[in-house]
């Protein structure tokens, strides 16, 4: 660190959730006195402006890391399993946004808002969690706290975007060819690397990501397997189902809890996630407000509405939890740990 601030670099800046990064850095003021834009060799050379400046894209390779205090990965898994310990070697301390290290022993998943005290064990890789656990959790931690949690079954409405910048393409394409009455073939959801694409346009598609041999997909299981470890609780019965539906951005989740102890009210509840850090409670249904995706766009903070009781069950509620994918459920989350490592002097 110099005396101005610190050395950052951002992997994958030319992404659309690396794009993100840059903006929240720069609305954040997060201190920096150097800033490295990483990218494949195919962007290398490629300009970028930040804070009026203007920088210009360096290849990805171990070398760059020199010097690095902080490094925010946003590049896909092969590149951070790759790069992410070379940067480690080099003095760096790496945020890391995809799913390369989220379940490795040792290495801290983190939701500053839930659990940020872990990353006083960190060993130089931090790992950021799947974009739809982010902020269940965020919703999920309050009542955690306050009544603890015994089950937990989520449903939710994923948007394109956290597929990547080609299936927003193929949202739009696919819905103008059905508006004007035009074939088209679709060529990437639900899943890339799959043989079998499915028309994402007007359509609901109860797949995201690969499924895996116990009926699951692989988007299910991270929620499954994530929420157990940010929170402690590896034997909190939780279940998932990801839908992902044609909405650009922002993610929706309904999400089912029963609370371990107390006898909570919706009111009791209403107040709890109102006054807890990171949430806009948005539930008056009288007046028909509830959190949508639309409104959440552009917005740090997880919205939670609809909370009623269960109607056979005691103790048991449900909600109705929306963010911004893009930036609570990455960019901002990884802002959010960087900003925790300086606050917990973690950052020389």
């Amino acid at each position: 660190m110099s005396n101005q601030g610190y050395h950052v670099a951002v992997v994958g800046a030319t992404g659309a959730v690396g794009q993100q990064m840059l903006k929240t850095l720069q609305e954040r003021n997060f201190p920096i006195s150097k800033l490295s834009l990483l990218a494949s060799a195919r962007s290398a050379g490629k300009t970028v402006t930040f804070k009026g400046e203007t920088y210009t894209l360096q290849e990805a390779v171990p070398e760059a890391f020199e010097g690095v205090d902080v490094a925010l990965f946003s590049a896909g898994g092969a590149i951070s399993q790759r790069l992410a310990p070379e940067a480690v070697k080099r003095g760096a301390i790496v945020i890391d946004n995809t799913s390369a290290f989220r379940m490795t022993e040792n290495v801290p998943l983190v939701v500053p808002e839930v659990n940020e005290k872990d990353l006083l064990d960190h060993q130089g890789i931090i790992a950021n969690p799947n974009c739809s656990t982010i902020q269940m959790v965020v919703a999920l931690q309050p009542l955690h706290e306050q009544y603890g949690l015994k089950k937990v079954v989520v449903s939710t409405y994923q948007a394109v975007s956290g597929a990547g910048a080609q299936a927003i393409n193929e949202l739009k394409t696919q819905a103008a060819a059905i508006l004007e009455e035009k074939p088209f073939t679709p060529n990437i959801l639900p899943c890339a690397s799959d043989e079998k694409h499915y028309q994402i346009a007007f359509n609901a598609v109860p797949q995201i990501d690969k499924f895996q041999e116990n009926g699951y997909t692989f988007e299910e299981m991270k929620m499954i397997n994530e929420t157990k470890k940010i929170m402690h609780m590896p034997h909190l019965e939780v279940a998932a189902t990801c839908v992902r539906l044609p909405i650009e951005t922002g993610h929706s989740e309904s999400v089912y809890v029963e609370l371990e102890k107390g006898h909570a009210s919706v009111k009791d509840v209403q107040q709890l996630l109102a006054s807890s850090e990171g949430i806009t409670l948005q539930d008056d249904p009288s007046s028909q407000i509830y959190p949508m995706p639309a409104d959440a766009v552009g917005k740090n903070d997880v919205f939670v509405g609809r909370i009623r009781k269960d109607l056979d069950r005691e103790n048991a509620f449900h909600l109705w939890v929306v963010s911004d994918n893009l930036l609570k459920g990455a960019a901002w989350n990884s802002v959010q740990i960087a900003e925790s490592l300086v606050k917990l002097g973690l950052l020389n």
